[in-house]
């Protein structure tokens, strides 16, 4: 399938200037976050200088000091005469981890208006994925953006066993929420499911996408369901504002 160039590519050179966090900064945490989502693969190798820095219509100095803090933190390595590649994901440390019940999940997103902004098969997980399970042959991807009134609220994107997408039927994953889609097709087949939490900023992307300021408070949920066999069918993540979601857990 073909991506949604417009609507992914939503980054102008004003947009940097949003926050008094330095170009090169905004443009780092940018990549991190495309690294840790799976959309520069581990192993992959990623735009020249030149091409990055015309594509958010920067100087090619500040490109470079973009690209040298995350070879600083190991995330990239440039190789001469070859280009430069992803060497490893960031991880997180302090993630905080809430259960909540399958039923809550699945109706969570009622309501909602759904855009699809890219949508691909994979062969492969993401680098954070690929520890909770076996991979199956292969995976729909598709990048969307849920709106309610109008107003944008989650970025997600989710991998999908590509022969349980093929049942979905797909038109509907391109309308309606993944999660009740899941359950009708594959809940009996689900031995496994469960969520992790983890508070942090909106970086250029993110922010031009939810209408919220730069480095705003985002929640990032990341979703995994596996079948008895421990195949991974299902690896959600999703991008919040902040303003937008509660949750209230009993203690006792």
């Amino acid at each position: 399938m073909k991506t949604n160039k417009s609507a992914l590519r939503v980054i102008s050179a004003s947009g940097f200037d949003r926050s008094p966090v330095s170009r090169y900064i905004q443009l780092a945490t940018l990549f991190r976050t495309r690294i840790a989502t799976g959309e520069w693969p581990v192993g992959s190798r990623i735009p020249n200088v030149d091409e990055l820095a015309a594509e958010f219509s920067v100087a090619r100095g500040t490109m470079r000091e973009a690209l040298g803090l995350l070879e600083d933190e190991g995330l990239l390595e440039r190789l001469r005469a070859k280009g430069t590649f992803i060497r490893k994901s960031p991880t997180s440390e302090h993630a905080h981890k809430l259960a909540i019940d399958w039923k809550s999940l699945i109706s969570a997103h009622e309501g909602a208006t759904i855009e699809v902004l890219e949508q691909r098969v994979v062969t492969d997980l993401p680098h954070v994925d690929r520890d909770k399970g076996k991979p199956a042959a292969k995976y729909q991807m598709m990048r969307r953006l849920h709106l309610r009134q109008g107003q944008p609220y989650l970025v997600g994107r989710f991998y999908l066993d590509y022969e349980l997408f093929k049942k979905g039927p797909p038109l509907q994953f391109r309308r309606l929420p993944t999660l009740p889609i899941l359950h009708k097709i594959a809940g009996a087949s689900i031995a496994k499911a469960w969520q992790t939490l983890t508070i942090g900023t909106a970086d250029v992307d993110i922010a031009a996408l939810l209408k919220i300021p730069l480095n705003a408070p985002v929640a990032k949920v990341d979703r995994i369901a596996i079948d008895k066999n421990g195949v991974v069918l299902y690896a959600g993540h999703g991008v919040y504002r902040g303003d937008s979601i509660s949750m209230e857990i009993e203690l006792r």
